[in-house]
């Protein structure tokens, strides 16, 4: 049962030429490309397979600021008003909507965690409550529990990943740009040591920029210039609900189960954190970048199988660029759920949220996750390949921040002022033999 998505149709040719090339038709792809044309520029979006059809229609559709990294958090807030901006420029609906996102815990050391957060974000002017015992029951009243406390944090809110990144592409298109779909970038050609052109496996198109959005894939893509960009990727398993449960949270968090709300007002589960690593030769070379991180969630993530492997997401392999290369071979990366995750989560979910038990399950899925090894994207201008500008890693917060990333790329690209400061996701970071020494994946 694949992960739900709306599919649409684009039957452009392909240009002979464009100001702005983006490679990957994701949540953070589509965003790229709209504040780009919006800003007058030609730009052609190549994607592999499906608009959306990966980790982007895969993930909760959570739009939240609440415990964000300080270095997001910006980030975050700004995403926000543009998810909502976005609906009145366009008049396409991807389901946004501010319905607050609860979290409700037992745990001392998890509350304290979040109280500091409070804090600090108030320093930022985000507004989140801190929830007591009596609060915290009344606002999860539906799990019959008592809590020690939670947050509600009033301003956050969810979009449907189902449809978000068709909305944004329909959206480009409207704006006289151009989405391929079931177009692989192949790579790149350079003039005078500079990007000239991305050679596609349906042709070539001439450019002076490209944005590599390309998810899971951007790193294997990036060893094909010579660019070192650590990147590892965790295999999630999910599942959808039908409607039929009254009276719940439209999302809501706990360290047993995570729900949110659906548009057919049926419900996605999932196990916060809980993921299964596929080992692929890329894991292996950035092996000792990411295990820091890989220590640090070890409870929550288990050994997978070769399905990883196999995929060719994560390959070492060297392509050419005039025959076939791993992304036309697995156009859409759709990993088999972890069966024992998926029965698992609903256990858990119908044991916490009784009325869920009314309900059926519609779908399970997994997708992965690429990460950098600490958990922040990289995005930015590549030195060693002028005009080529990386944009991956995004750790499992693309959707709810794309919009905020796609219009800090776009400011890249076109020299204007940044919509936040962009030198904490800056790709250099990784290019520093000592972090090897801390983690590379």
């Amino acid at each position: 049962m694949p992960a739900p998505l709306q599919k649409i149709e684009t039957k452009q040719a392909l240009p002979e030429s464009a100001d702005a090339v983006i490679i990957g038709g994701g949540i953070v792809g589509v965003f790229t490309a709209y504040y780009l044309a919006r800003r007058g520029l030609k730009v052609a979006l190549v994607e592999k397979g499906l608009i959306g059809a990966e980790q982007s229609s895969r993930n909760w559709g959570w739009c939240r600021q609440q415990n964000r990294d300080a270095r997001e958090l910006p980030i975050a807030t700004k995403s926000l008003h543009l998810w909502e901006r976005f609906a009145a420029e366009t008049g396409e609906d991807t389901g946004f909507r501010r319905c607050g996102l609860l979290y409700l815990s037992n745990n001392e050391t998890e509350l304290e965690g979040w109280a500091r957060w409070r804090d600090f974000a108030t320093t930022a002017g985000v507004t989140t409550h801190m929830l007591d015992s009596v609060q915290a029951a009344e606002r999860g009243k539906a799990s019959g529990r008592l809590w020690k406390g939670g947050v509600f944090s009033p301003s956050d809110g969810t979009a449907d990943p189902s449809r978000a990144a068709p909305a944004v592409a329909r959206a480009i298109m409207k704006l006289g740009s151009s989405v391929h779909q079931n177009c692989a970038a192949r790579g790149i050609e350079t003039t005078a040591g500079r990007l000239s052109a991305i050679v596609t496996e349906k042709g070539t198109i001439r450019t002076r920029m490209a944005i590599m959005a390309g998810g899971a894939w951007a790193s294997s893509f990036c060893r094909q210039l010579g660019v070192r960009f650590p990147q590892a990727s965790i295999r999630s398993s999910i599942l959808s609900v039908s409607a039929g449960a009254d009276g719940l949270p439209d999302a809501l968090h706990t360290a047993e189960i995570s729900i949110t709300r659906r548009g057919d007002g049926g419900f996605t589960l999932a196990i916060s954190g809980r993921g299964r690593i596929d080992p692929t030769p890329q894991q292996l070379r950035f092996s000792k970048e990411f295990l820091p991180m890989f220590v640090r969630r070890w409870r929550s993530l288990a050994p997978g199988g070769t399905e990883g492997w196999r995929s060719g997401h994560e390959s070492l392999a060297r392509w050419r660029l005039d025959a076939p290369t791993p992304m036309e071979r697995m156009r859409i990366l759709d990993p088999d759920p972890h069966r024992n995750t998926v029965a698992l989560t609903h256990r858990r979910a119908c044991a916490l949220l009784p009325s869920l038990a009314a309900t059926t399950i519609t779908a399970a899925w997994a997708g992965y996750i690429d990460s950098t090894p600490d958990g922040v994207p990289a995005i930015g201008e590549i030195a060693s390949v002028p005009g080529f500008i990386l944009a991956a890693g995004f750790s499992g917060h693309g959707f709810g921040i794309g919009p905020g990333a796609g219009h800090l790329i776009a400011d890249i690209t076109t020299g204007a002022e940044p919509l936040v400061d962009p030198r904490a996701y800056d790709p250099s970071r990784f290019e520093n033999s000592a972090w090897g020494k801390v983690a590379d994946f």
